[in-house]
């Protein structure tokens, strides 16, 4: 039990990272009704990016842009493939997921793993997060200002502040619009291929700055550390529905539960850990969480929901 309490300020952490991406996820999956598989690819991409530039002396939030900047550029691949040239939606983002293997070994010069120098005390000062941090913190040889809960915490706020005045928007309520009903969206006037392409940009954005974040807390990229990312996605969508759905109307604050639903994934699989699991039934964990909780609605609707009355007011 001790174990698990010391691990849960890394689980918030890393939840927290993740809840980034699953923002991401949520945008196409929610608001586009899209299935975006580019995630798992380009997740990558922004970590890559990201070490590659910072390790070779580029400044800190000039990289993390590139990463941003770079994982827009997958999404519009997607977007391209998927409005351009009619594919569906879920084999575009498979062939640019599949493409991004190739690009990022080739960011990383053909290296399956590039690591950032931590040991160097001046290079782990100039990251935004580390794992490190948390210990340091515990210790007291760092303020709490500098701890990846606080300053996660405080991008994830900036990004959902920044997201709820973009879909409060005429171009964000047409995004939103294209996802409910693209055929009365189109009637409307809203040019519907655009604003695919343009929230698939912005998905995977958000994905690769997460991807950048995670690098910069493991101290380093591997060249599979998007892979099931869109899972974990799906589970924090999920998971933030499920357990917030009816207390968090508002946009913003949806927006909040699937960030919190990412550290109650992560808090979960901490826990489970701690018992003893070993670590390679991890995707098989991962898979049963998300199965469980998109169970959950149907299972409501179908066995506990209440019968309806048959019959009517009768008529005077």
């Amino acid at each position: 039990m001790s174990g698990f309490i010391n691990a849960l300020p890394g689980a918030v952490s890393q939840g927290l990272i993740w809840g980034i991406m699953a923002i991401g996820v949520y945008i196409t999956y929610k608001l586009l009704d899209i299935a975006d598989l580019t995630v798992d690819g380009s997740f990558c991409t922004g970590g890559a990016v990201f070490v590659v530039l910072f390790t070779n002396g580029v400044n800190l939030f000039a990289a993390l842009l590139a990463a941003v900047l770079v994982g827009m550029l997958a999404g519009l691949t997607t977007g391209l493939l998927h409005t351009f040239c009619g594919i569906p939606a879920i084999l575009a983002g498979i062939l640019t997921q599949l493409g991004l293997y190739s690009v990022n070994m080739a960011v990383m010069s053909m290296k399956a793993t590039v690591a950032i120098n931590v040991t160097n005390p001046d290079v782990l000062d100039r990251l935004l997060v580390s794992l490190r941090f948390v210990g340091d913190v515990a210790k007291g040889t760092r303020s709490f200002v500098r701890h990846p809960i606080f300053v996660v915490g405080l991008v994830t706020a900036v990004l959902i502040a920044a997201l709820y005045w973009f879909f409060g928007t005429e171009l964000g309520s047409a995004l939103r619009a294209t996802g409910s009903n693209p055929n009365m969206a189109r009637a409307q006037g809203i040019n519907t291929n655009f604003t695919k392409v343009l929230g698939l940009m912005l998905s995977n954005g958000m994905v690769a700055l997460s991807g950048a974040l995670l690098s910069q807390y493991n101290g380093g990229c591997e060249i599979n550390m998007g892979r099931g990312a869109i899972v974990i996605g799906l589970a924090a969508v999920i998971i933030g529905e499920v357990i917030f759905g009816k207390a968090f109307r508002n946009f913003g604050l949806k927006l909040a539960a699937v960030s919190l639903g990412a550290i109650i994934y992560y808090i979960v699989i901490q826990a489970v850990l701690s018992r003893g699991l070993n670590p390679n039934y991890l995707k098989l964990l991962s898979a049963m969480v998300v199965a469980i909780f998109l169970s959950i609605p149907y299972w409501k609707g179908r066995y506990f929901a209440r019968p309806t009355k048959r019959g009517g007011v009768r008529n005077a």
